[in-house]
This record gives C-alpha cells, structure tokens and sequence, in this order.
C-alpha cells in the first residue's frame, strides 16, 4: 500500500479513537454520539490534509500529529458548559 493510504486509514483510526475518548470522559457535555464521531473523523482527516500539503509525502509521523490537533481542536469546540446547580439564598 502507498504511504497516503496509511496516513489516510491512520488518520481516520486516531479520529475515531480521540472522538471515543472524548465520548466517553465527557458523555453529558457533548453533543449526539453521530456528531462526535463524524466531527473527529473529519477533523482528522482534514488535519492530514492540510499537514500533508504543507510538509509533502513522506512524513507520516507528522502528518498524523497534524491530523490529531486538528480532530482534538474541532472536538473541543462541541463541548458545551457544565452546568451549574442555583441554589436559593433562602434555602
């Protein structure tokens, strides 16, 4: 298999594997199982895009990097706020 191949499969595993993560340490402050997941993957590929076509082939390591802070920055933007219990001043 070309090099591109494993960085795109790579890319997609570390995606899924982050949107997992993420799923599963912060359940209640995400959004919807499909978007997490489809965000992460997405990311991840995207990220080896961008990293790919700054740096060219043949730097699979960095290209998955690249791939990674993409995928964890786009899932960090679907985490919502935690929610805060009011309490009363009289009670």
């Amino acid at each position: 298999m070309s090099p591109m191949v494993w960085e795109v499969l790579g890319s997609t595993a570390l995606g899924l594997a982050l949107a997992l993560g993420a799923l599963r340490l912060l359940p209640t402050r995400l959004p919807g199982r499909r978007v997490v997941l489809a965000t992460g993957t997405v990311g991840a590929l995207f990220g080896a895009f961008v990293t790919h076509s700054a740096l060219g082939p043949g730097h699979l390591a960095a290209t998955l990097v690249g791939a990674l802070a993409v995928a964890a920055a786009l899932l960090s933007l679907l985490i919502r706020p935690a929610r805060r219990v009011r309490r009363s001043a009289t009670a």
